[in-house]
């Protein structure tokens, strides 16, 4: 059965184990990529070899809301798909990012914390393991609702993302 077949063209939903196999199909591309590219390499570098990226590799980037982001890597894949990828903390109490419509596809897992993902009119709570698909063209934000500060790891993919 394909997907499309189980699902209504209106629907958006997919499975936690859907988005669970294409997270581990983002993680194996990293074995098939073709040129090797620093942490957050400038535009246009091509990712080839497997590696582990540290946290004192990260560079950090403070945001205006008391939050930091690491950024982890960004490059092309040897299939094209420009890939983006960073680690995001946000303060409780703090106000989030506007919200902001992308022009590629992100997936976001929550490492610790609670975060609401407001988007298309409606805000779904997500916590520590809990994982959030961004489509393209979507208008959205996260807000940590927790009271600690909430951790996120975002996979960008496609579209305009800057490899």
């Amino acid at each position: 059965m394909t997907l499309e077949s189980r699902y209504d063209s209106s629907m958006k939903r997919i499975t936690r184990r859907e988005m669970c196999v294409g997270l581990s199909v983002v993680a194996a591309t990293g074995t098939v990529v073709k040129a090797q590219t620093p942490v957050a390499p400038a535009a246009g570098g091509a990712l080839s070899q497997s590696r582990v990226y540290t946290l004192d590799q990260m560079p950090v980037r403070k945001m205006a809301n008391g939050g930091e982001s690491r950024d982890v890597l960004r490059g092309r894949l040897s299939t094209g798909e420009a890939v983006g990828v960073h680690e995001s903390t946000q303060p409780a109490g703090m106000v989030p990012n506007p919200p902001h419509t992308i022009q590629h596809t992100e997936v976001m897992v929550v490492v610790e914390g609670t975060l609401a993902f407001e988007h298309d009119g409606k805000s779904e709570k997500v916590g520590s393991g809990g994982v959030i698909f961004v489509a393209s063209g979507t208008l959205h934000t996260v807000r940590n609702v927790g009271e600690g500060t909430a951790k996120y790891c975002v996979v960008q993919v496609g579209g305009d993302t800057k490899g």
